[in-house]
């Protein structure tokens, strides 16, 4: 999430790791959300950038990326724990 501060950061986290949690019917607590939100913006930005050389841009551009990185992430966390 390049040229957001910290704050806006864990803001965007926050809501994209609580959105993705509604749409993929999970249940994580806001620290996990937070987690799951930036995580999932940096690995999506990093896959989009090396596929296209760009990325969504402002606010809704990056909310948008980070909830489906971290939907993604919600998804690969199912599979791998469903493996066990």
């Amino acid at each position: 999430m390049e040229g957001f501060g910290w704050i806006m950061t864990i803001v965007i986290g926050a809501l994209a790791g609580w959105i993705a949690e509604k749409i993929m019917k999970a249940d994580h607590g806001l620290l996990m959300n937070i987690i799951l939100g930036i995580l999932g913006a940096v690995i999506l930005n990093a896959i989009l950038y090396a596929l296209m050389d760009r990325t969504l841009g402002g606010f809704f551009g990056q909310l948008i990326v980070a909830v489906i990185g971290a939907s993604l992430l919600i998804w690969m966390g199912r599979h791998i724990k469903g493996r066990r």
